[in-house]
C-alpha cells in the first residue's frame, strides 16, 4: 500500500508537466509555435518527451508500476477478507470489563434463558452469533473491508478504463457549413488524434447531413447578445445503405452513432462569394468559413481563388454580422447577422504550380502576392452589403457577396473504456461510502451462576474502527432484555481502552 501511494504521488507530479507544456495530441498548433519560439528549449523537451507526456515511456512505467503495485496489494487483502467471512466470530475475552464498553447485571434467569435472549437480540441487529458453552459472541460489519476492497479494485479497474480509451479511442473535429455533410473518415477532420493502437479501420462508417442550424440570441435590455439556442438538425445515415434518418443535435446533448459520440462545440459565419477572374471566368464560388474573434462574431477569414487567371487572387479581412465602423474601425455589435458586410483587402500574384503542401484555410499567404491598390496607390478596401460587389482596379476582376451561412464545429470522439470508466467511478464512491459509514463490532456476553442461585450476566463491546458512537446503545441493548421486573438497575461501566 505504501509503494501503491507513492506511485500515485509521482503519477501525479508526472502529469504536471502535460498540463503546462502543450501537448501535441491536444494542440497541436500550439505545439509548432512554441518550437517557433524555444527553437533550443524544444530540443530537450523533445528528449524527455514533454510533448507527449501521456505516453512517454516514463510516465508509462509509472503508470504501470501503479496497476502491478495495486493488484499486490489487493490480492493478500483479498485472501484475508474471504478468511474472515468463513471464520466465526472470536471466542468470548476472559475479561470483558476491559473493553471500551462494558456492562454487568443479576438476574434469576437461568443462564440458558439469557445467552438465548441475547442471541436473539443481536440477531435482530444484523449480527452474526455464534452460541458457545457459557457465552455468546456476535460480530458485524463486514462490509466495511468489502468496502475497502471494492474501492480499491475500482481504482484498478479506473485504470484499465483510462488506458483502453487512450490506446483505442480517438477524437476529431470538422467544420460543417449548412447544407454540406460529413463522412467520418480520417480526410474529413480539421484535425484528428488517435490512441497508441487506433486503426483507421476502427472508425465507425456514419454519415451526416447538417441540414439546418438554428441560433438564438438575447434581445432584451438584459444580458443582451447572449446565447439563448444552438439547435442543429441533421441527416444520419448509420452505415453505407442504411436509410437516413432525422436527429436534432443541441449544445451537451450529443448524438450517439455506432458507439461513437457527435458534440456540437462551436459555431459561426460561412459568407457565400462569386470570385471572377481577370478573363471572366469564375475562379471560386461557394461558402467560406470565417472564425470569430469575439462575444459579438466579429470573425476573421481569407477568401483563396488560386485558378483565377491570368493572376491568382486573394482576399482577406472581416465578416461582420451587424456591422459598424467607429473609433475602434471596423466590429460587430450584435452577434446575429442584422447588418451582415464584408471587409476586406485584395491580392493578386503570379499563378504558380501546386506543390501539395498544407496551409491554412483560413488566412491568405501573401509571400508571393502583391496587394492590390487603387489609382491614387491606396491599398483596395473592400466593403460589400449581401447582394453587392465590387469591381478589382485594372480589369483584375469582380467579387460578390452573395449571401451567408452558418456551419457547426463538431466533435467526433470514442471512449471505448468510458462505460467501464464511468462504471468503476461509480462503485468506488459506493465502496468508499460502505467503508466510511459501516462500523465494525463485536459484542461478547457470557452467563455464569452466581452462589445464591441467581445469573451473573457480563456483557462487553469493541468497535473495531475507532468509532464508539453508538456502542454503549448496542451494549445496553443486549442488557435490556436481561433485567426482570423489580429488579435492581442494572451497572454499566466503559473498561480500559
Amino acid at each position: 500500500m505504501r509503494t501503491a501511494l507513492v506511485l500515485l504521488f509521482l503519477l501525479a507530479l508526472a502529469a504536471i508537466p502535460g498540463a503546462i507544456v502543450p501537448q501535441k495530441a491536444i494542440a497541436p498548433a500550439k505545439v509548432l509555435d512554441f518550437r517557433s519560439a524555444n527553437p533550443q528549449l524544444s530540443k530537450i523537451y523533445d528528449a524527455l518527451g514533454l510533448f507527449n507526456v501521456y505516453t512517454s515511456p516514463w510516465f508509462s512505467a509509472i503508470y504501470l508500476l501503479l496497476f502491478i503495485s495495486l493488484i499486490g496489494c489487493i490480492l493478500p487483502r483479498i485472501r484475508v477478507y474471504v478468511r474472515a467471512l468463513r471464520a466465526e466470530p472470536p471466542a468470548t475475552p476472559s475479561r470483558l470489563d476491559r473493553l471500551p464498553e462494558s456492562a454487568t447485571t443479576s438476574t434469576a434467569r437461568s443462564a440458558d434463558e439469557v445467552l438465548d435472549a441475547a442471541a436473539a437480540v443481536l440477531r435482530r441487529k444484523r449480527f452474526r452469533v455464534v452460541r458457545r458453552d457459557g457465552s455468546v459472541a456476535a460480530e458485524r460489519g463486514y462490509l466495511r473491508e468489502f468496502g475497502n476492497l471494492l474501492f480499491h479494485l475500482s481504482m484498478l479497474v479506473l485504470l484499465v478504463g483510462i488506458a483502453w480509451s487512450t490506446l483505442f479511442g480517438y477524437k476529431g473535429s470538422s467544420i460543417v457549413v449548412t447544407g454540406q455533410g460529413f463522412s467520418n473518415n480520417v480526410t474529413q477532420y480539421d484535425d484528428f488524434t488517435g490512441g497508441g493502437l487506433f486503426r483507421d479501420s476502427s472508425l465507425a462508417p456514419f454519415s451526416l447531413t447538417l441540414d439546418a442550424f438554428t441560433v438564438r440570441f438575447e434581445t432584451g435590455p438584459v444580458q443582451t447578445g447572449a446565447a439563448r439556442q444552438f439547435t442543429a438538425k441533421v441527416t444520419v445515415t448509420d452505415r453505407p445503405g442504411a436509410t437516413p434518418h432525422p436527429e436534432t443535435l443541441e449544445v451537451n446533448h450529443p448524438l450517439s452513432v455506432n458507439g461513437t459520440d457527435v458534440h456540437l462545440i462551436a459555431h459561426g459565419y460561412a459568407p457565400v462569394v462569386t470570385v471572377t477572374d481577370g478573363n471572366g471566368n469564375v475562379a471560386f464560388n461557394g461558402p467560406v468559413v470565417f472564425l470569430p474573434q469575439d462575444g459579438n462574431f466579429t470573425s476573421t477569414g481569407a477568401i483563396k481563388a488560386p485558378d483565377a487567371r491570368p493572376e491568382t487572387l486573394g482576399f482577406q479581412g472581416f465578416f461582420l454580422p451587424t456591422a459598424t465602423v467607429d473609433m475602434k474601425g471596423p466590429h460587430s455589435l450584435f452577434p446575429d447577422a442584422l447588418v451582415p458586410q464584408l471587409f476586406l483587402n485584395a491580392w493578386a500574384g503570379t499563378p504558380r504550380p501546386e506543390t501539395g503542401t498544407p496551409s491554412s484555410v483560413y488566412t491568405l499567404d501573401t509571400t508571393a502576392m502583391t496587394q492590390i491598390k487603387d489609382a491614387e496607390g491606396k491599398p483596395v478596401a473592400v466593403r460589400l452589403k449581401e447582394g453587392e460587389y465590387f469591381d478589382l482596379p485594372d480589369g483584375r476582376g469582380r467579387l460578390t457577396f452573395v449571401g451567408w451561412q452558418r456551419w457547426a464545429k463538431l466533435q467526433v470522439s470514442s471512449s471505448p473504456g468510458l462505460p467501464l470508466t464511468v462504471g468503476s467511478v461509480a462503485a468506488a464512491i459506493l465502496g468508499l461510502m460502505l467503508s466510511l459509514f459501516i462500523r465494525p463490532r463485536r459484542i461478547w456476553a457470557r452467563a455464569t451462576a452466581d452462589g445464591d442461585g441467581r445469573t451473573l450476566v457480563e456483557i462487553g463491546g469493541l468497535d473495531r474502527a475507532d468509532a464508539r458512537t453508538g456502542l454503549d446503545d448496542e451494549v445496553a441493548a443486549v442488557l435490556a432484555v436481561m433485567d426482570d421486573p423489580g429488579e435492581d438497575v442494572p451497572q454499566t461501566s466503559e473498561g480500559m481502552e
